[in-house]
């Protein structure tokens, strides 16, 4: 039986962390991650500060909602332990969403200190902005799987699981090196902004260029070999699995995909201009949540599922009984 109230929490928590990642991309692009100096968790020693300045302003919000989401996230572990039993994989989701939090937290406050934002274009920040990514993923992949066992989605796993199994595995480490290298374009856009993609491209064809320059040409190719994998992939499984949820997933990856390729191409197009990079990041998130429910619901079946559905397949074209 479905606890609706803490499954309508989950969701909020959901959006609200996605909110806070979409904010704190814009304290990116705008250079407002050194607003409150280096202090943390106070805001240029101070709890509330004076919002003198837009900078002061972005950072205080994002840390203020960052604060925010962490309760909730707090809320959503305490809340588990209470509705459900021990063992359940709703504890257990909901205990990695905290920590995925925490480290977070710890992430974010490590630039801070550091300085490792504003226009810093040190190895260090290239260095760090990937695995603050990775650790984002890793917690949205927390909360929504939370919400799949909510939902009473069943317990999965990669034993024997075959080709699938691989297929699935893949594409997990494919999207990360793919946000890998958003995470560093993302960053160059930034720091060295260029008026238009034949600026871009010909700066990260010069030598002498920083290397956030000359690494921003890699993504959108790598892009372009991830999307071809996860839709190919994601068929496969569709296929080998048989069950509708898995149809359907395998079906909204190819939908989003294409949107997220059309929205790329809009945001090389614009220069990275703010509204489509938040749009561009809204998407990359979305198709890393239907990849991580396409490998809960795929695993969660056994490896002999497709084979079945394809001998009941055989045997009622057949005709025989």
């Amino acid at each position: 039986m479905t606890n609706k109230r803490f499954i309508t929490y989950t969701w909020l928590t959901l959006i609200v962390t996605l909110v806070v990642i979409l904010w704190g991309d814009v304290v990116q692009a705008t250079g407002s991650g050194d607003g409150c100096g280096a202090h943390w968790p106070v805001c240029n020693g101070e709890v509330l500060p004076a919002l003198e300045g837009k900078e002061i302003f972005i950072e205080f919000t994002h840390r203020v909602t960052s604060g925010m989401v962490f309760l909730m996230a707090a809320g959503l572990l305490i809340w588990s332990r209470r509705a459900y039993p021990k063992g359940s994989e709703i504890r257990k989701t909901a205990g990695f969403t905290m920590l995925f939090m925490i480290t977070e937290s710890l992430v974010g406050a490590g630039l801070v200190l550091f300085r490792l934002v504003g226009e810093n274009a040190s190895l260090a920040r290239a260095f760090v902005a990937p695995i603050h990514l990775l650790n984002t993923l890793l917690l949205i992949a927390s909360v929504i799987l939370t919400l799949y066992f909510a939902y009473g989605g069943k317990s999965f796993s990669w034993k024997n699981q075959g080709k699938v199994g691989w297929f699935l595995g893949l594409g997990i480490a494919a999207i990360m090196l793919l946000s890998t290298t958003g995470a560093i374009t993302s960053l160059g856009d930034a720091i060295f902004p260029v008026a238009n993609t034949t600026e871009a491209i010909s700066r990260s064809m010069t030598a002498g260029e920083h290397f956030l320059v000359r690494l921003r040409v890699w993504h959108p190719l790598i892009a372009i070999i991830v999307g071809a994998y996860l839709l190919i992939a994601s068929q496969l499984v569709s296929r080998q699995k048989g069950a509708n949820l898995v149809r359907n997933f395998a079906l909204s990856i190819f939908i989003v995909y294409m949107l997220q390729l059309l929205v790329g191409v809009l945001n090389v197009a614009l220069s990275a201009i703010l509204p489509t990079q938040l749009i561009h990041l809204l998407m990359a998130d979305s198709l890393w949540m239907l990849w991580v429910l396409l490998c809960a619901s795929a695993l969660s079946l056994p490896k002999e599922v497709g084979v079945a559905r394809a001998f009941s397949a055989s045997r009622g074209l057949s005709g025989t009984d």
